[in-house]
């Protein structure tokens, strides 16, 4: 016998958790949508950097998911805070894209399941809606993660593992998003990963005068990070990225100056201040790295913030006297202390989330409806076709037409009205109520007199 998996239930930022334990027993029947992962609430970042896709890696992941798991459509966001899937399922059985998961990543499920959350149908669209706004991130509104989600997007449209319903759905989300943002204070505030670094550069060092900084990467962190810096006037910023161009690109906006990766140990003694933000599966700063360096700056403190997941630093770095080492997760005390002034706006985006998703939803519903709707019309047709056929053989053979005309609507209405007049016949043989009920609600039916008593 198979292992289900059980899901804990975890509370999400709002405090309010829409997640559902899904076991083989539990899940809906015909659930349509399924957004599952582990992000920053519910594992640590030990495992999240065990999880994670590289961006070379999604196309041929998304392929994979498609091709094996019981999955139509699938999108997956994989950042510092979070890894997540997003999917329509042609197979109601939810396991499947989580096992695979877990497979792809060479992880037991046993060992996944504690820090995995799964949100099937609305609760996967109000899940989406949320992320897309901020609202389930580290940084309560941080709009990073928008840009993030529409990266994901574009990856899937571009593997072609989105159809109509994901495309609706991300479609949907950046509209909502767009919306909180305009008329909700969620963007208020500077509380971003890359500020709060900038902030704990400024506990421990004081002014930043006369200060050198060290940012490896240039994405949009290390952007922000550059922004904040420049801010507190900082004397000096070396950017490195694993190209040139690119760290010369954002060194002219900040009158930085640009190296490579392989550069970093000639210009480390250099950096009070360090902030590391690649995509590389491996650490860029060694520990032995770091020491030499500390050697040449005759032990001068040298705060590292490493923002990676996988992380660029490597942990033994910590050991290191002279060295004030901090991940993504020892950020939570700063960004915690700058979130009060956005949490009365997440009531408000709580509220326009709740709204969209019942509007999702009922479009989601409709689409089936419409489904049906059509093939009725297309069954109907197909028999008007059918009896207007035959009439015009007769009338060609020259019967009276008002014979034929009688006729012909006789036989119309015996073909439209034989399958539900039998199937009606068989729930009520079978004491089926509920479809003789919905049968009078369908064609606005005047409800059936009760039985006569017996004896009356």
């Amino acid at each position: 016998m198979r292992n289900s998996l059980n899901f804990k239930c975890f509370e999400l930022v709002s405090g309010r958790s829409d997640a559902h334990n899904l076991t083989s027993g539990e899940h809906k029947n015909d659930m349509t949508l399924l957004a599952f992962g582990l992000n920053h609430n519910t594992a640590p970042l030990a495992v999240r950097e065990r999880v994670t896709f590289a961006g070379d890696t999604l196309p041929g992941a998304l392929a994979d998911l498609i091709g094996h798991a019981g999955v139509q459509e699938a999108a997956i966001l994989s950042t510092c805070n979070r890894t997540e899937i997003y999917c329509s399922l042609d197979d109601p059985d939810p396991e499947r894209p989580i096992r695979w998961f877990s497979d792809f990543h060479g992880l037991g499920t046993a060992e996944l399941s504690q820090y995995l959350y799964a949100h099937p149908d609305a609760g996967a669209v109000k899940h989406v809606l949320r992320v897309a706004s901020g609202l389930d991130s580290m940084v309560l509104g941080e709009p990073q993660v928008l840009g993030q989600l529409k990266s994901a997007y574009q990856t899937a449209v571009r593997a072609g593992s989105i159809g109509q319903l994901l495309n609706r759905l991300f479609q949907h989300s950046f509209r909502v998003a767009k919306e909180i943002r305009s008329n909700t204070a969620i963007g208020s505030h500077p509380v971003s990963i890359a500020f709060a670094a900038t902030r704990l550069a400024r506990q421990i060092f004081g002014e930043l005068a006369g200060r050198t900084a060290l940012l490896i990467g240039a994405g949009e962190i290390i952007e922000l990070a550059a922004k904040h810096l420049a801010e507190t006037g900082l004397s000096r910023m070396i950017i490195a990225n694993r190209t040139l161009q690119r760290s010369q690109r954002l060194a002219l906006d900040y009158s930085g100056y640009a190296i490579t990766l392989d550069d970093i140990s000639g210009h480390l003694e250099e950096a009070d201040i360090v902030i590391s933000a690649t995509g590389s599966p491996e650490p860029v700063l060694r520990r032995e790295t770091i020491e030499l360096a500390l050697r040449k700056r005759r032990h001068r403190p040298v705060l590292i913030v490493d923002i990676a997941v996988p992380r660029d630093v490597d942990p033994a770095v910590a050991d290191l006297d002279d060295v004030y080492l901090y991940t993504v997760d020892d950020l939570r005390g700063i960004i915690e202390e700058n979130l009060r002034g956005r949490r009365e706006a997440a009531i408000q985006a709580e509220e326009i989330i709740d709204s969209q998703v019942v509007n999702f939803m009922e479009w989601m519903n409709a689409r089936d409806a419409v489904s049906t709707i059509r093939a009725m019309r297309d069954r109907a047709e197909g028999v008007r076709q059918e009896v207007l056929d035959a009439a015009r053989r007769r009338l060609a053979r020259g019967e009276d037409p008002a014979l034929v005309l009688q006729d012909i609507t006789r036989v119309l209405t015996n073909k439209l009205m034989h399958t539900p007049s039998t199937q009606l016949r068989n729930a009520g043989t079978r004491g089926r109520e509920e479809l003789l009920k919905a049968a009078r609600e369908l064609y606005s039916l005047p409800d059936m007199p009760p039985p006569p008593r017996r004896g009356s």
